[in-house]
């Protein structure tokens, strides 16, 4: 059990994480590797621990923390930002086997994570919530793409992806022919249900949040415009890989930007979202926010990832944003960690 009384020159912590370009090595696609992290992010994440006076060590992936842990390597926190490979609940197992350990860690526990990553799973605890989000249905199989009964315009997307993967212009569907095409595609590349929504045409906000139960805040809000040469109308995978020439983020404190503060940090509270993240939010025809994702493992990178851009816009630097991570982690870690099981 990590130690009340230690200093963070003696508190050591461990770095799980997906590299990008180890898969893009073993053979995956620019696309299906789109989540895992550039080198430079765990090098900013790591030079931040250590600026801030803590004792680090590189783990790497799910695979690789098995093989750590299995030859008896143990840490007082993990920092913890890998995305997982395989299945549903992919972002769920990194913390899952550190449970298992009783070794804390940062951001949402595997129930959290496991349920934000299913989009649909996340729009039916929102809304029984009383929290507005978009109409949906989803379809799990080509049988199922005629009994969508929404009105169009509709927008798709796979029910479990993030970093915008399998987002286009073709995500907007504006008839029952193309609804079929393109239902049929996304079955077929991502091998997973596909989310259907009604579209919202209204602007587009991001709300950054930081903290977990009572004591998160809402840092700021940024509003998502798309600049000349993006792909229109959709925040798409190809807008958000090149977001630098693309995007406009345009940090905004009106009255919607407010609103849109308040719903994200209700939502955030409602799924026990923990220490940092994002919650994505869109205006319908009516003006009215629908909440349309809940991110409790926001991308880290200082200059591409949407979390750190907008600390960056309020005049909170990275490494401040590091600290205020690890604090929360480690604040609660010493509030909810079971002792370990007694030696025989």
């Amino acid at each position: 059990m990590a130690s009340r009384k230690k200093s963070k020159s003696q508190i050591l912590i461990g770095l799980t994480y997906d590299l990008r370009d180890d898969y893009l090595r073993e053979g995956f696609g620019e696309e299906e590797t789109a989540e895992f992290d550039r080198p430079e992010t765990i090098n900013e994440i790591e030079s931040a621990l250590r600026r801030l006076g803590y004792r680090t060590r590189r783990i790497g992936n799910a695979r690789s923390l098995i093989k750590r842990l299995s030859a008896g390597e143990s840490w007082d926190l993990v920092f913890n930002v890998a995305e997982g490979m395989y299945g549903l609940a992919r972002e769920a197992q990194v913390p899952a086997i550190l449970d298992v350990y009783n070794i804390p860690y940062t951001f949402s526990d595997p129930v959290v994570l496991g349920l934000t990553l299913h989009k649909a799973f996340t729009k039916h605890v929102l809304r029984d919530a009383g929290l507005l989000t978009p109409d949906f249905f989803l379809v799990e199989s080509e049988m199922e793409i005629r009994e969508v009964w929404l009105p169009f315009p509709l927008f798709a997307k796979p029910v479990a992806e993030g970093t915008s993967k399998g987002i286009g212009p073709w995500s907007k569907i504006e008839n029952r022919r193309t609804l079929a095409r393109v239902l049929r595609d996304l079955l077929k590349r991502f091998r997973q249900p596909v989310l259907v929504e009604t579209y919202l045409p209204g602007r587009e906000f991001t709300v950054g949040i930081l903290g977990s139960g009572r004591e998160a805040r809402a840092l700021g809000v940024f509003e998502i415009a798309l600049k000349p040469g993006a792909e229109e109308g959709v925040y798409s995978f190809q807008n958000k890989e090149y977001c630098e020439t693309l995007v406009d983020y345009r940090l905004v404190r009106d009255r919607q930007a407010r609103r849109a503060a308040v719903l994200g940090l209700q939502s955030w509270q409602v799924l026990k979202c923990r220490d940092a993240g994002r919650v994505d939010l869109r205006e319908d025809a009516r003006g009215r926010l629908h909440i349309l994702e809940v991110n409790p493992l926001a991308g880290m990178h200082p200059t591409h990832s949407d979390l750190p851009m907008l600390c960056t816009a309020i005049g909170m630097p990275y490494v401040e944003l590091i600290s205020q991570i690890v604090k929360s982690a480690w604040t609660r870690a010493r509030k909810e960690k079971k002792p370990d099981r007694p030696k025989k």
